[in-house]
């Protein structure tokens, strides 16, 4: 152990520091297997900023899937009406198709009635023609004796005449009754080539209903499997929305748990504000702290101006100085969770090559000389909405 001494010549410090990386190795893994205080680093509030942008990541997700899950609804309500719709015409069909078959069946009856009519008329038209054929040939095969017999036996010229006149109208009557008979069955027939295209019509008819009974039966069947269908796809859509909506309560968790932190870390550097400073004078420098500080501010602020590598420096010091954090330069670059070089490998990498540059151990040397320029600020991080301190470079101090 020594005092740093300002001005020592760099070359022979750097040469010291290279000297003992490989002890500085050992006691880094020591002190970071030893739990620190939840302070407020770059880290925390990186992860907070991620949380909450993952977390509106999958709110936008959910709002997406509920908006799928309305769309299927619709869709499924819509499917709905076209099977309600559906189904009365199927009611619709079916009823026409019992009514056809009742009107086939009476037809039926109809024609069957009819056809007996016709039967009869033919027999009776067939025996009415033969009993006229049998008074015509009697007629003409026994007219001149017929014509003397009722000659003779008429009592007078008046009864000859009556009873000439009975046999022209007995004949007339048989040609009326055989025309009368005539017209009967063509009537019958008409009436039964009419019941039997009536019947055609109806068989059509009937084909038709059914044709359109299978098609709407078809429809139903097809449309009821489309609402399965939707209905399987909106309960997988829920469990998934479930499952988002999961995931949302437990980074709502997170992101609490993330702010709770966060306020605790700056409560921290409130306090550490207002707790008990030790003077630059009171504190000692170990060998390797320079090289160790140099090489932090490299992978801090390597790409930032030299006041912005001189702040990080102060800010190391300031919490060696602070009562509320270690009293050692590898105390409190190595506490727990602190530096995010140090978890990521990137500070060991810089510390087993060198990388430092001259501005970074000039800063360095002006930090532990008791230089700051960003007071007693203990934190440092890019900036984000809400959080005021001194902005330097790419990053804000407080």
């Amino acid at each position: 152990m020594r005092y740093f001494k300002h001005g020592v010549k760099t070359e022979y410090i750097r040469k010291k520091g290279i000297r003992c990386c490989g002890l500085i190795l050992a006691v880094m893994l020591c002190v970071m297997s030893v739990p620190g205080r939840a302070d407020a680093t770059e880290e925390t509030k990186q992860k907070l900023k991620e949380a909450q942008q993952k977390r509106e990541q999958t709110q936008s997700t959910l709002d997406n899937q509920k908006s799928n899950i309305n769309q299927m609804n619709s869709q499924k309500d819509s499917l709905q009406g076209q099977l309600s719709n559906l189904n009365g015409q199927l009611t619709q069909v079916s009823d026409n198709l019992a009514d056809i078959e009742k009107q086939i069946d009476t037809k039926q009856t109809e024609i069957d009635t009819t056809k007996d009519d016709l039967a009869k008329a033919k027999k009776t038209e067939e025996a009415q023609y033969a009993a006229m054929k049998k008074r015509v040939q009697f007629i003409y095969e026994k007219q001149s004796n017929a014509l003397l017999e009722m000659f003779f036996k008429a009592k007078s010229f008046g009864d000859f005449l009556n009873q000439s006149n009975y046999v022209a109208d007995l004949s007339a009557y048989d040609r009326k009754m055989l025309d009368q008979y005539q017209k009967t069955k063509q009537e019958v027939a008409k009436k039964e080539a009419d019941l039997e295209k009536e019947m055609s019509d109806l068989n059509a008819y009937q084909t038709k209903q059914q044709a359109e009974q299978s098609r709407v039966s078809g429809l139903v069947s097809q449309t009821s499997g489309n609402i399965s269908k939707y209905s399987n796809q909106i309960s997988d859509a829920q469990k998934q929305a479930q499952a988002i909506e999961d995931d949302i309560t437990q980074q709502d968790a997170d992101i609490k748990a993330l702010q709770a932190k966060l306020a605790e870390e700056i409560r921290m550097s409130k306090l550490a504000a207002q707790s008990s400073w030790r003077d630059i004078s009171e504190v000692t420098f170990a060998d390797g702290d320079r090289y160790l500080l140099a090489n932090l501010i490299y992978c801090e602020a390597g790409g930032e101006p030299y006041e912005g590598k001189l702040a990080v420096g102060a800010v190391v010091i300031n919490r060696v100085l602070s009562s509320v954090y270690p009293n050692t330069v590898v105390g409190v670059i190595y506490q727990n969770k602190q530096f995010s070089p140090v978890a990521s490998g990137r500070l060991a990498l810089a510390l087993a090559e060198g990388r430092a540059t001259d501005s970074c151990y000039q800063a360095a040397d002006q930090a532990m000389s008791g230089v700051t320029n960003v007071g007693e600020c203990v934190y440092f991080r890019t900036p984000i909405d809400g959080l005021t301190g001194i902005n330097i470079g790419g990053h804000v101090f407080y």
